[in-house]
């Protein structure tokens, strides 16, 4: 598998450091309030390539992190009128029930928290204070740039022009203006935790790489998220966790690019944001998986109400191809195309082959749901109620393979659709057994609940009316 880096701007060969096993760390949600669909991109990308890795046989380690204690939590829990804590475990919880809607796996997620990784952030920032890479001043501690060689070049920021930027806010305790905050003093009305410089928290930067060295090691596989983050958050973990250490801090960076609305980056802070439980009230979440899968990762995207519509219209090709093929394989057809079975097995083969391309090419999972496009193409021109049972199935467990690693294409008919499928297969004995005026009829009850039946070459297929 080949995946673009962005510590090295191009794509690599994937190679674990452990045969077998891939250690990934996704920086995860900030819990003072909904994730929006911004957020969701990075949880639901990162899912893909851990269900990819893991369909390829690896034995992946995947973290994500919750930032617990934040001055965003602070502030809204007064708002709120709730303590810090109850704030972060209501909106846990929520996101849990966001990521439910999502398909994200979450069984095989391990989500630290801030506040339970309060030991080893002290512990790391002592050492690095120790070791010459922090000083304190007035119970706040700093991360001294300057003594990291080659600040900046992972995000390729000019450091001259930071730190021409950086003296817009003075602050007269840093050394130099780019200093980052490891730990802050305390603050009346503020939760804080006892440490050798004084009661205080953590600054934001320090949790990632204290929670990456506890739970996974000094070096890991695949550092993750969103690309507003690659300066000054990772930059700032890397040069922590590698001043630290003397070690290589993760073997490969991979970044989603932005959603933008209206042209302009999706945030709470410009309030053009649409949280996901919003967009759940009226969109199953399956079809934001799927917006959200249809580009590549690295390329921004627009979302507006119409672009979820046509992902609305783009899912259900896939499953009324799915219902087609399961439909086909629940008829009882005696018959034995050996040649066609034979050039389906060759076909669903070769969908596999391309899909598998296309996830190893830097997890373009926008090729990748093409070649489902293509299978049910495929089977609609093919297959038919003629067809044998092997030749359906074959194609079916292809197009559902495929499904299950990009985390789609999960459900199952609805009572509804059971009960319009029933009439179509009595519709189609009648028709058989010539009794044309039953046949009408079931058409006619069927078009006053709103189906619309279409009898095409590959059998009955149906859809709501417009």
């Amino acid at each position: 598998m080949k995946i673009y880096s962005t510590l090295t701007r191009k794509k690599e060969e994937f190679v674990p450091i452990e045969p077998g096993v891939v250690k990934i760390y996704v920086c995860g949600p900030t819990v003072y309030n909904y994730i929006h669909v911004g957020n969701a991109r990075p949880f639901v990308v990162f899912d893909t390539l851990k269900r990819y890795l893991q369909y390829q046989g690896l034995q992946v380690k995947y973290v994500q992190n919750f930032t617990d204690i934040d001055d965003k939590l602070i502030t809204q829990s007064i708002e709120e009128g709730v303590s810090v804590k109850e704030l972060a475990e209501k909106y846990i919880q929520e996101y849990m029930t966001d990521a439910e809607g999502l398909n994200i796996d979450e069984a095989s997620i391990i989500h630290p928290k801030a506040t339970e990784t309060m030991d080893e952030i002290i512990a790391f920032i002592a050492e690095l204070e120790e070791k010459g890479y922090a000083y304190a001043v007035n119970g706040n501690v700093y991360f001294e740039v300057t003594k990291v060689k080659n600040y900046g070049k992972f995000s390729r920021k000019n450091i001259e022009d930071l730190v021409s930027g950086a003296r817009i806010l003075v602050n007269k305790e840093k050394k130099n203006p780019l200093d980052f905050i490891l730990w802050k003093n305390k603050k009346p009305g503020e939760p804080a935790w006892t440490s050798p410089w004084g009661e205080g928290r953590p600054g934001w930067h320090i949790e990632c790489s204290a929670m990456i060295r506890k739970l996974l090691g000094e070096t890991i596989d695949i550092h993750a998220g969103g690309s507003d983050l690659e300066f000054p958050h990772h930059e700032n973990e890397i040069a922590q966790s590698e001043s630290l250490t003397g070690k290589h801090f993760a073997n490969y960076w991979m970044h989603n690019a932005m959603i933008n609305t209206e042209g302009e980056k999706m945030s709470k802070s410009k309030d053009n944001f649409f949280t996901v439980r919003t967009i759940a009230e009226e969109y199953d979440l399956e079809i934001v998986r799927f917006f959200l899968l249809s580009s590549h990762y690295r390329s921004p995207i627009n979302f507006s109400r119409k672009i979820i519509e046509q992902s609305q219209a783009a899912m259900d090709r896939l499953y009324n191809g799915k219902y087609q093929m399961q439909h086909l394989m629940g008829l009882e057809n005696p018959a034995s195309e050996s040649g066609l079975e034979a050039e389906v097995k060759k076909e669903a083969a070769t969908f596999l082959e391309r899909f598998v391309e296309a996830m190893e090419d830097d997890l373009n999972t926008a090729d990748a749901i093409a070649v489902m496009f293509e299978t049910v193409k495929y089977a609609n021109t093919n297959l038919s109620e003629a067809s044998s049972r092997t030749s359906v199935t074959v194609l079916y467990d292809a197009l559902m393979e495929m499904g299950g690693v990009l985390g789609i294409l999960y459900r199952e008919k609805e009572t509804l659709e059971l009960d319009v499928q029933s009439l179509i297969d009595e519709r189609q004995t009648a028709r058989t057994n010539r009794d044309f005026a039953r046949a009408d009829q079931i058409r006619d009850e069927l078009k006053a609940q709103g189906i619309v039946l279409e009898d095409t070459p590959q059998g009955v297929k149906w859809r709501r009316e417009e």
